[in-house]
């Protein structure tokens, strides 16, 4: 309901009405008797009207107000004045509350509409974002899931907006809202221009319409624009779920149109919250992937990261591990398109990319029942996940410098990520003795796979591996396919594909990568969409 709002009545009777709520005789409001009748709008006694309706009412000697409750709502009236308040916001009324003989009268049309409009189901999402900026956590709070409550406590929401305005800026003018739904949640979006940054709040709704995770970032436009080879005619795509219960994802399965099982394959995102299309920029690494192989006959299933869905839940979690975040869900979607009677149960691959290909020998350990048919590495790491960090920093750097900009800042960040790499791979600190202070937390996570080389694992199996890397990629250095063929060397069933023009986010790029070009409008190399095509229609 608006800050001050009038409500326009016609008259809704023409006798007042019996019962009247009465006010004490001595009242300095008690007026001469004046007409019930004004500009042809009938007054009525409020007690009446209210009684109707089924609220109580009772009069404050002290404040001189009239107070009428239904429900949760709660309507203040003050003889002699046109505003009242509703539920602690100004409503405006056509005629001023009267007192006629110790009566207070008033238009009995406008508590009937204003108790209806108060009773209509308002917006959750709204109703949570006005108590969380207002800084009142105990209300905001009522709107919470049982599942978010210890996360969203009253506490956490009284100070978490101040500390946004912190961080982005004062917040100025109206947020625009937009939502969408997905398999598992209603998306709320409220986009807030402030004095930093422009940023926006997507809350997570249930089925009972409750917050259930919430999503913060800064607010970025994209320029994407479809690539050439989207053969929309081709394919097919529907809502899904990869997993079931309170971490249940949201995906999209994009299906070749036609008769016939399908080979598919199972993308696997990168490090930090992507969703589902792995947006960056202005690219959609993997929408791009699922419309190009979809229109060369191969399903390809897609899905939202757990650290973009349920992006609270997991940043509470003190033990949140690699396992968890990329690992378990991607095996769900695998077993997800086994049971579906349009995919080809003994041709399904995952494809996984940056972070996504780091972990692949992990879940080729953990595929107990052998479903992937073969895995594709995409700009993946060969080793140490902190030592990619450091050696990205380093490479980023030299990058620069051969841009003929200013590395200082470069420089500095690299020299920050390198002190981290050090501090993970130094001897003392494992899970069980951690660094008090450690800059990038969750601290587990990094201790708990310190040693994990996925080259070293991957040297110990056998399947189908596809291994493509960019050659102008300066986050996954050239020098990591390398790894890749000198560990893998004594198997035979791997192929490796470089490209020389092509960048971290998969597209070529004719300029030196640096990631600021990130936010030109790109698309995946059809090159790379083709030699993944004939790779998984080749396997047997």
């Amino acid at each position: 309901m608006s800050k001050n709002r009038k409500i326009t009545m016609k008259a809704a009777a023409t006798v007042t009405l019996a019962l009247s709520l009465t006010l004490p005789a001595a009242s300095a409001l008690a007026a001469s008797p004046v007409s019930v009748f004004q500009s042809g709008t009938a007054l009525a006694p409020v007690r009446e009207t209210a009684t109707r309706l089924g609220a109580t009412i009772h009069w404050d000697q002290s404040q001189q107000t009239i107070t009428v409750k239904k429900g949760t709502h709660v309507l203040v009236l003050q003889p002699g004045k046109a505003e009242a308040l509703l539920d602690g916001q100004t409503v405006t009324l056509n005629t001023a509350v009267r007192i006629v003989t110790g009566q207070a009268l008033i238009e009995p049309a406008f508590i009937n509409q204003i108790f209806a409009d108060a009773e209509t189901p308002a917006d959750p999402a709204d109703a949570f974002m006005d108590m969380f900026k207002a800084g009142n956590g105990a209300e905001a709070s009522a709107y919470v899931s049982p599942e978010a409550a210890s996360l969203l406590s009253a506490d956490v929401l009284d100070k978490l907006w101040s500390n946004y305005e912190t961080i982005f800026g004062k917040v100025s003018g109206q947020a625009v809202k937009t939502e969408a739904t997905n398999a598992v949640h209603r998306n709320v979006t409220y986009t807030f221009q402030a004095a930093n940054t422009p940023f926006l709040l997507t809350l997570r709704m249930n089925a009972q319409g409750q917050i259930d995770d919430f999503f913060a970032n800064t607010a970025t436009s994209s320029l994407y624009q479809k690539p050439a080879y989207d053969n929309s005619g081709a394919y097919t795509e529907q809502e899904i779920a990869v997993g079931e219960g309170a971490m249940a994802l949201p995906g999209t399965l994009t299906l070749p149109k036609g008769d016939g099982s399908f080979p598919a394959v199972v993308l696997v995102h990168g490090s930090g919250p992507h969703d589902r299309d792995s947006s960056i920029g202005s690219a959609k690494v993997f929408r791009d992937l699922a419309v190009g192989l979809a229109s060369q006959g191969i399903a390809v299933l897609r899905y939202d990261k757990v650290t973009y869905e349920h992006s609270l839940k997991v940043s509470t979690d003190p033990k949140f591990t690699l396992k968890r975040e990329t690992v378990d869900d991607a095996l769900s979607a695998v077993k997800l398109l086994k049971d579906n009677a349009r995919i080809d149960a003994s041709r399904i691959f995952v494809a996984g990319h940056s972070q996504g290909a780091f972990a692949v020998p992990m879940m080729i350990d953990s595929d107990k029942d052998k479903e992937i048919a073969g895995a594709i590495l995409l700009s993946g790491p060969s080793g140490k996940f902190a030592d990619i960090l450091a050696l990205q920093q380093k490479e980023l750097v030299s990058r620069v410098r051969q841009s003929g900009l200013d590395a200082t800042l470069y420089e500095q960040q690299a020299a920050q990520y390198t002190a981290i790499a050090d501090m993970v791979n130094d001897p003392q600190y494992t899970v069980d003795n951690m660094p008090a202070e450690f800059p990038m937390q969750p601290a587990y996570w990094w201790y708990e796979q310190k040693n994990y080389v996925p080259s070293e694992l991957a040297k110990k199996q056998a399947g189908p591996l596809l291994i493509l890397q960019g050659e102008n990629d300066w986050q996954v250095p050239i020098s990591q396919l390398d790894g890749w063929k000198q560990a893998l060397k004594g198997r035979t069933d791997v192929e490796y594909t470089s490209y020389p023009k092509v960048n971290h986010l998969l597209a070529e790029y004719d300029g030196i990568s640096i990631g600021t070009e990130y936010y030109q409008p790109s698309n995946v190399s059809k090159a790379i969409v083709d030699d993944i095509a004939a790779w998984v229609k080749e396997v047997k």
